[in-house]
């Protein structure tokens, strides 16, 4: 292991963070990272969050909880939603909380943009004006690239300009803010890199048939070991809990729409496909370290 991985700076503790791609076995590594690092680990996986998904989410089980601190699992019901600002919100105070006490907190989890938040915090881009976006909606893609261009002229040359979605944002953007957005995106840009300079952290690397082979496996294991009694007993949840991988799937083999087979490819399907989308995520965030396991 790179040692450097391990440097700190100044006094106190500070966190570390184990990422990567689902079943890429993030939550053994923390227990041992745990343990090294004298340390308590900090959930960073959006599903996880919630009470009663447990074995769907694939949370850390109740004897790895008694032997190292686990924190933020089950601390939502399933009726509760969730973004990556309101988990900011939750997972700040409980990691201070862990450095005073003089105790490294080991962030894990695999939601890119729940971590992102986290670290680096939410870029200072304005949220949409529906307002403005309809009347954006009513104009001509020419006409919006040439207000792009004449307001923005940099962005414009840096956008997809057959892409109607990314020339609204950028031109919705520039006109709520009154500043150009590549401005705004390069000093946020900046900002990443100076922050990212003091972070530490590893994101596990596996090959593509190991990665698979886990993810049929953990599938398997799910099925069997009550995942189908747990969505049965969910009962009406939020629209962000009802994304977790396999509820959708279950709910369709306890109505008699499908039967275990294609409920467990279909979960398998979905799973690879989310891995592929995290390892793409965290490729960008070139401050991890990457570690093959």
């Amino acid at each position: 292991m790179n040692s450097k991985i391990f440097e700190t700076e100044g006094t106190g503790p500070q966190a570390f963070y184990i990422c990567g791609p689902t079943a890429s076995g993030k939550s053994a590594l923390a227990m041992e990272y745990a343990r090294k690092l004298d340390g308590e680990i900090v959930n960073a996986d959006a599903f996880q969050l919630y009470r009663g998904l447990e074995i769907v989410s694939a949370a850390p089980s109740t004897q790895e909880r008694e032997l190292v601190p686990h924190h933020l699992y089950g601390v939502l019901s399933p009726q509760e939603s969730a973004n990556a600002g309101s988990y900011m919100r939750l997972a700040e105070p409980v990691i201070d909380e862990i450095k005073s006490r003089g105790k490294t907190p080991i962030v894990t989890g695999g939601s890119g943009l729940y971590l992102k938040f986290l670290t680096h915090g939410p870029a200072p881009l304005p949220s949409g004006d529906e307002k403005l976006r309809a009347e954006l909606d009513t104009r001509s893609l020419d006409d919006l690239v040439a207000q792009l261009r004449a307001l923005d002229p940099l962005e414009a040359s840096r956008t997809d300009l057959q892409n109607r979605r990314y020339v609204e944002r950028a031109l919705e953007v520039c006109l709520i803010t009154g500043e150009k957005i590549s401005e705004l995106r390069d000093q946020w840009e900046q900002k990443t890199r100076d922050v990212s300079q003091h972070l530490r952290g590893i994101v596990i690397q596996r090959s593509r048939a190991d990665l698979h082979q886990r993810i049929a496996a953990r599938t398997s294991a799910m099925l069997e070991g009550g995942a189908i009694e747990e969505v049965a007993a969910l009962g009406t949840i939020s629209e962000n809990c009802s994304k977790a991988i396999g509820i959708r799937e279950i709910r369709a083999l306890i109505a008699g729409e499908i039967d275990r087979a294609t409920c467990e490819e279909l979960i398998n399907a979905a799973t690879r496909q989310y891995a592929k989308r995290q390892e793409t995520w965290f490729r960008r965030e070139t401050w991890l370290t990457p570690v093959e396991a």
